[in-house]
């Protein structure tokens, strides 16, 4: 598939010319169409430059997978302002730092997040906010299982907030369309927040070009078209997510069944009700449905696409069979792919007629891959382990208000990624582990110095470290090792039920130990690779 080289907002106006009628999104039986996603996202950009934003200014958004996330993503695109996902299992503080790093002055947040973002306007430059409520686009009469949390009756808005769908809609029947401006496919269109390699988490600029040039081999891989049905269900806020559900739909103009989150037996509803075609999962959500009671009831022999996340768990070939007998079809699955922030992900792909298990696939058309030794940079031989660093038109521009971290991973046109992989001969990559200090719980990235510094929060802490230890279920979880300030008192259990209530649930450490001192070196930073020692 062969797309002009413009920003994929303008695919979307195309797919809204050309089948306006069709359907862009199916939202637990409520069809969207091309039409309606087109008019109302013109709408919102067109409110959105009324508030004053320009080209170039970011704009955060704070919620789960909904219709009203995609109709924001292409609203604020297509006004060359730039699109900022804040995890919606963000506490406030989490969320006044982005807001503040971002100096973002509007939020498009979910109603029930709205008293988090109550708490953080006033020490933030936020001057104007949207609402969405996730039961706004549910039928009467919904066709698939819908979570118990959309289904409660909506609390009236507070008047400082604006309702984000009623001014879509009713701007889209006025016609109201944005200011038309020129938006370069060099130009930044998201930021969304990563560890890079060390430190609290950065926004990672990626252009318009970007994503076009992800999206574009991605959907070539996946051999995903016009008449496809994409199942989304991987958060859209994520960057993995976003590729598959916000933007490779919208190129291909393949129909998109969306789901608020993942649940079983709305994902075996889905795939028999509305004949999809391709699904992009994480390893345990292949499992959960295959242990759905009486599943052989629906029919899942349209399902012809379904690459994996190993997370938690790992895709196996075993596993893959195990699912394809399961669905009764031609489903190919197998491991997705290696990506990160920096790179718009999918930096390798599996080929589907070769694959190869325990790799990560080869790299994508028009990415190179190289493995160098860490500290010389000189290009190790095939087949030894060595830092994996990346050259393609994905890579980032670089770290919002940030050049010496941008300096450090972004030299001569590759991206230092801080991962450790190796190749082989025909040039599948084998990811081994990170060098950076991230730690991966369920999927979610969860950054060292952040939860530290929200630990040394409580009054009887003095000093804390964290590391990711092995877990069976979550892939890692948290642990902390924390010295207690003099005469202070407190119990493992405690400070783990404080630390829940004081940031993300996927950041709350699982175990704690406390010790006299953190090894540190004379500079005084801390050696976490020698906490590893203490156990």
């Amino acid at each position: 598939m062969t797309a002009p080289e413009q920003p994929l907002h303008e695919h979307l106006r195309r797919h809204a010319r050309q089948r306006p009628d069709a359907a862009a999104v199916i939202w637990y039986g409520r069809a969207i169409s091309w039409r309606e996603l087109d008019d109302w996202s013109d709408a919102l950009g067109a409110h959105l430059q009324s508030l004053g934003v320009a080209p170039g200014q970011p704009v955060a958004l704070f919620m789960n997978n909904c219709p009203q996330y995609l109709l924001a993503h292409y609203a604020i695109q297509k006004i060359g302002a730039i699109v900022c996902p804040c995890g919606p299992l963000n506490k406030a503080h989490e969320l006044q730092y982005q807001l503040e790093d971002l100096q973002a002055r509007v939020i498009l947040a979910a109603d029930n997040l709205l008293p988090i973002v109550d708490q953080v306007r006033a020490q933030t430059a936020l001057a104007h906010v949207l609402a969405v409520r996730y039961g706004d686009l549910l039928p009467a009469a919904p066709p698939l299982a819908v979570p118990t949390e959309l289904q409660a009756a909506p609390a009236p808005l507070p008047a400082a907030v604006g309702d984000l769908l009623q001014i879509a809609q009713q701007g889209a029947a006025q016609g109201q369309r944005p200011r038309p401006l020129a938006i370069g496919l060099g130009d930044v269109a998201l930021m969304t927040y990563t560890s890079g390699t060390t430190g609290l988490p950065k926004g990672a600029m990626l252009s318009y070009g970007n994503a076009l040039f992800k999206t574009q081999v991605t959907a070539q891989s996946a051999g995903i078209g016009a008449g496809d049905v994409a199942l989304s269900v991987a958060p859209l806020y994520h960057i993995a997510g976003m590729l598959m559900g916000v933007n490779v739909p919208v190129l291909a103009g393949a129909t998109q069944v969306l789901l608020y989150r993942f649940d079983p037996l709305a994902v075996l509803q889905a795939i028999d009700r509305y004949r999809v075609t391709h699904w992009y999962s994480i390893a345990p959500m292949n499992v959960a449905c295959m242990q759905v009671p009486d599943a052989g009831r629906f029919d899942l022999g349209s399902l012809r696409r379904n690459p994996v996340t190993s997370f938690g768990i790992t895709f196996t070939q075993a596993l893959a069979e195990q699912w394809q007998a399961f669905t009764r079809g031609p489903c190919l699955s197998y491991e997705a792919a290696y990506g990160l922030s920096e790179t718009h992900t999918m930096d390798t792909g599996m080929p589907p007629e070769a694959i190869r298990w325990g790799t990560h696939g080869q790299p994508m058309p028009g990415v190179s891959i190289r493995i160098v030794d860490p500290d010389s940079g000189v290009e190790k031989p095939v087949g030894e382990t060595g830092e994996i660093t990346v050259r393609s038109p994905g890579n980032f521009k670089g770290y919002w208000n940030k050049p010496e971290a941008s300096a450090r991973t972004l030299r001569d046109g590759w991206v230092w990624t801080g991962d450790m992989g190796r190749m082989d001969a025909e040039g599948y990559l084998t990811f081994i582990g990170r060098t950076k200090e991230m730690i991966k719980v369920s999927g979610y990235s969860v950054f060292p110095e952040e939860v530290e510094s929200l630990l040394i929060r409580h009054p009887a802490v003095a000093q804390a470290a964290v590391l990711g230890e092995p877990d069976p279920d979550k892939g890692e979880v948290v642990k902390a090792f924390i010295v207690l300030k003099p005469g202070a008192s407190l119990t493992a259990d405690a400070l783990i039920a404080w630390s829940r209530d004081n940031m993300a649930p996927y950041k709350a450490p699982r175990h704690v130990r406390f010790i006299d001192a953190l090894p540190a070196t004379g500079a005084g930073k801390v050696l976490r690779r020698l906490l590893t020692e203490l156990d």
